[in-house]
């Protein structure tokens, strides 16, 4: 089960309003599941409305009834069956933080691959291609009324999520998600680790590249002792990104812990962190930069970013610890 870090995240959900929207064969499916999802973000104190589309019919009356006893404090929007469901939960409010539609299926790209978090822009620049691979055919034509509400301000943060167990509750308190976000304004912000929930969440990290095989094991102890070695990016205050600074010489420092959540792959985060890390530096006096890795990801980002790859002399005791990956060097002015 994927770590929650319920408090850090907790912070950034309060006074917030979340919508969740859910078609009735989706609700019925998955009642119980998405029940217990929104009594958890309740115990959170974070304010919910949950709009359906049952049918005011003697079948569904057992569900109002539950809905009503076991979520009395979350508004209960029942979409009259002449509405568009859709148009109808995108124009409920005048602004809404995050709204949440539960399908069957997160977005995926044409090659079938979850996409985790995409702009408005992307999206309209792939619109085909999205549709296409929409297995909802009601909502193929929903993206770009969710881009143009973005756009207009008037929505916050979209999710498109897989309806089941934890799911909104794996999306808005891990690391990963569940689902697919849609969003603009994205506020980066790189900072030195502080507190211990920042230690845990850069751990929870690390741990997920260490099981593709890119990063040598580091203990959740050794994160903790070295946290003022550990530097962030995080968006909306939500650590999406970490890299460790390892002291080679008085000129050198080696990016060693570079990771980026998978969540926001694709979206400039290894940029931001990487550039952010050298200007740091810097401003410290630093000017000489190493990282070794053996991950296409990483090598195809410091490529971007004006490294070489060479395995320079000066270097030679780092290489030897780690003789079968390759070395990337950059040196600034």
């Amino acid at each position: 089960m994927p770590q929650l870090h319920i408090e850090e995240y907790t912070r950034v959900l309060a006074g917030k309003e979340v919508f969740i929207a859910c078609r009735e064969g989706i609700l019925r499916d998955h009642f119980q599941a998405i029940i217990a999802d929104i009594k958890f973000l309740k115990r959170q104190g974070i304010a919910t409305a949950l709009f359906h589309n049952m049918s005011n019919r003697f079948a569904n009356q057992q569900h109002f009834k539950e809905l009503a006893t076991r979520l009395p404090m979350t508004k209960i929007v029942r979409v009259p069956s002449d509405k568009d469901f859709y148009q109808f939960v995108l124009d409920y409010s005048d602004a809404v933080f995050k709204l949440i539609f539960l399908e069957r299926k997160y977005l995926i790209d044409p090659e079938g691959n979850k996409i985790n978090a995409v702009t408005t822009r992307r999206i309209r620049q792939s619109l085909g291609d999205f549709r296409n691979a929409i297995a909802n055919t009601n909502f193929r034509d929903v993206l770009e009324r969710i881009c143009q509400k973005i756009e207009d301000a008037l929505v916050d943060r979209v999710h498109i999520l897989p309806a089941g167990k934890h799911t909104i509750k794996h999306e808005l308190f891990t690391v990963e998600g569940a689902g697919t976000l849609i969003a603009n304004n994205f506020v980066e912000d790189f900072r030195q680790v502080q507190t211990d929930e920042e230690v845990a969440i850069v751990w929870n990290i690390l741990e997920i590249y260490k099981r593709q095989g890119y990063l040598k094991p580091r203990t959740r102890a050794y994160v903790d002792s070295n946290r003022h070695s550990f530097f962030v990016t995080a968006i909306d205050g939500i650590i999406v990104g970490c890299v460790e600074k390892k002291d080679i010489d008085p000129e050198t420092v080696e990016l060693g812990a570079l990771a980026i959540s998978t969540k926001f792959r694709n979206q400039r985060v290894g940029v931001h962190t990487v550039t952010a890390f050298i200007d740091l530096m810097a401003s410290q006096g630093i000017y000489k930069f190493i990282s070794l890795t053996n991950n296409p990801l990483l090598e195809k980002l410091y490529n971007q970013l004006g490294f070489v790859q060479e395995s320079r002399s000066e270097y030679n005791d780092r290489q030897a610890q780690s003789p079968d990956v390759k070395m990337f060097y950059k040196h600034i002015e």
